[in-house]
């Protein structure tokens, strides 16, 4: 009866080990074929390349890290620019690494496009501008006669850090083409002129290291096509 005993167990054990080594191969080959779908071996998924976006690749060129910080409120985008500075000085300071090594987009889009005009643009738009964005001057409620992210020392949401800084660590933003046509047509009811003269206008202030784009939210997830990393800023 012993010898039977040990036999059973001898074949118990054989019979679990096949089992375990099915399962592990299953798992495996279940991870190389979710690798292909997402084109991680050379193979499967590929998007399409399209000119109107080529300079994400071009900025990210053999940058180590890449970085897109989405943002769609007038406090979303005053946050995407502090975390594009945190990120900088994150890793320059804990992994004694260098700005010139991050290719970083800041976007803004929807209610946080203004923030991608120019100060001539808040001077002559600021009411409208401060209303979208909800953002006021300082201690108060009055409108913004200068874009807020040019406002050294105010905080809102960004810290103090403001568009210059962060552009002077290599910083580059994305406009949404869309919303400013949508702010073309907010400003037309507002004075009464076309929309179209008004987009001319806006088309033509953008801020510096800024470029619009087609939709802010398909840049977000053009992006990660390009390999960048997405960050949500509010």
């Amino acid at each position: 009866m012993s010898e039977d005993r040990n036999a059973a167990r001898t074949h118990r054990r054989r019979f679990l080990a096949g089992v375990g080594m099915a399962a592990t191969a299953g798992a495996l080959a279940s991870g190389s074929r979710a690798a292909k779908a997402q084109g991680l071996d050379g193979e499967g998924f590929r998007p399409p390349r399209h000119d109107k976006d080529a300079w994400m690749g071009s900025l990210a060129g053999d940058k180590d890290h890449r970085v897109f910080i989405d943002s769609a409120s007038g406090v979303g985008g005053a946050t995407a620019v502090l975390y594009a500075n945190n990120i900088l000085s994150a890793h320059q300071e804990d992994y004694a690494g260098a700005d010139d090594e991050y290719a970083m987009i800041v976007c803004f889009r929807h209610a946080a496009t203004a923030l991608g005009y120019t100060d001539a643009m808040w001077q002559k738009y600021g009411e409208v501008f401060s209303r979208v964005t909800r953002l006021s001057v300082p201690g108060g409620d009055s409108p913004l006669a200068v874009n807020p992210l040019n406002l050294e020392g105010a905080n809102f949401g960004n810290i103090g850090n403001t568009l210059e800084h962060v552009r002077g660590r290599g910083v580059h933003f994305a406009i949404c083409n869309r919303a400013t046509h949508s702010m073309s047509r907010r400003l037309s009811a507002d004075t009464g002129q076309s929309a179209a003269s008004h987009y001319a206008e806006l088309i033509q202030e953008n801020i510096a290291t800024s470029r619009f784009v087609p939709a802010g939210v398909m840049a977000a997830t053009r992006s990660q096509e390009y390999g960048y990393s997405l960050r949500y800023a509010g």
